[in-house]
């Protein structure tokens, strides 16, 4: 039986420019997955969730493309 994740894959649409300035703004030793994941939970007013921390902005703050 192959490996399987214990949470089904969920898909949604993005902007792609917005999608990478994301990726570049998510803090060093975590991925976008994790930041989603626990603003999700903070949105949905679990117990214990926390609204994840906002980076400083950096470049990828300012783009126009």
């Amino acid at each position: 039986m192959p490996n399987q994740p214990k949470t089904p894959i969920s898909r949604f649409r993005i902007d792609a420019e917005l999608w990478s300035a994301f990726g570049e703004a998510v803090p060093a030793g975590t991925d976008r997955s994790d930041v989603l994941r626990r603003f999700v939970a903070y949105y949905c007013q679990r117990p214990g969730a926390e609204l994840p921390e906002r980076p400083p902005a950096g470049a990828w703050s300012t783009r126009t493309e």
